[in-house]
């Protein structure tokens, strides 16, 4: 039973990422037809929102049990993310903000390690290191290395947010007052679509961007139906599957798992939107896929005689 929970949980992890890595494919083009990139964050956060609305009446019950989780999560998970991501590339190249905000994997072992004084597998550490060498593969960090000491900062910003992802993730995860994850990403997303409100300010969007269309690569596609993709698929679904896999898994496995996304992202980019995929990104790819096999399939084995109800603590992360 344990098994095949790993194994669902795996499977969630890989679908999440790849959810996750649909979404610059899509969001490109809505900002070469003329959106600002924070009006598009902004897009697909309000839009996750209003979705998942009538899951947050729901689960109202969330607002008393559970604020605090609820509002880390929103602050930290969704918008922190975000907000600092963006922030960071605009003054440093893409590839590098990218490659510092997937550092989040390696931070959040630091985290469980000395900070919560927990055990980390040491699969999990060697597939995160091998994962960073990948992604820094991927997004070919050496090319225009002429970074902005503030540019870094953000994007490690980023990278904490990310690892906080994770962590809020799986927060109260155990028991029966669990918090049901779908509640949890409701109001996750109306907390950081009022967050990322005053960020982004969409009463300055063009609003008329909606009603034309955007190129995905050599075809014209409406707005609407690409904005639909980043709402749906790499917002809704990106999060609900990710929630669900951290659960089943743990946090520093499923954290390396989700390094994944950069290689999705990149070869959607290279099929959909004719981005040239350089031989070193293949092997970083190769490299990345490498470090999450790693990290998930050498999880050491509970001891016979441990009661079944109580979890492993090497396959624990904040519960």
């Amino acid at each position: 039973m344990q098994a095949s929970g790993k194994n669902a949980g795996l499977g969630l992890a890989l679908v999440s990422a790849c959810a996750f890595g649909g979404s610059g494919v899509a969001a490109k083009p809505l900002i070469e037809a003329g959106l600002d990139p924070l009006h598009v964050v902004w897009l697909r956060v309000a839009g996750a929102a209003l979705v998942l609305s009538p899951l947050a009446w729901r689960h109202r019950g969330l607002l008393r049990r559970k604020p605090a989780l609820l509002a880390g999560f929103g602050l930290i998970a969704v918008a922190g993310v975000q907000a600092f991501y963006f922030a960071s590339l605009s003054r440093i190249p893409v590839g590098v903000a990218l490659l510092l905000e997937y550092l989040g994997p390696a931070l959040l072992l630091g985290w469980i390690r000395f900070v919560q004084r927990k055990p980390v597998t040491r699969a999990a550490a060697a597939g995160a290191a091998v994962a960073v060498v990948g992604l820094a593969c991927v997004v070919e960090v050496w090319s225009g290395l002429s970074l902005d000491p503030l540019g870094v900062l953000l994007g490690i910003a980023a990278a904490c947010c990310q690892a906080f992802y994770f962590i809020l993730a799986d927060q109260g995860a155990e028991g029966d007052e669990a918090p049901d994850p779908l509640g949890v990403i409701a109001y996750g997303m109306l907390v950081g679509a009022l967050v990322m409100t005053v960020v982004a300010r969409p009463w300055e969007m063009d609003w008329g961007v909606l009603g034309g269309t955007a190129a995905l690569g050599d075809t014209a596609v409406p707005a609407v139906v690409l904005l639909g993709w980043v709402v749906l698929v790499a917002t809704v679904f990106a999060y609900l599957t990710g929630v669900v896999s951290v659960r089943r898994l743990s946090p520093q496995v499923a954290g390396v798992v989700a390094c994944l996304e950069a290689v999705v992202a990149t070869v959607l980019a290279w099929v959909l939107l004719g981005e040239h995929l350089a031989a070193w990104q293949v092997a970083g790819g190769a490299l990345v896929l490498t470090g999450a096999f790693v990290a998930q399939s050498l999880r050491p084995t509970p001891p016979a005689a441990a009661d079944p109800a109580v979890p492993d603590p090497q396959t624990t992360g904040v519960r």
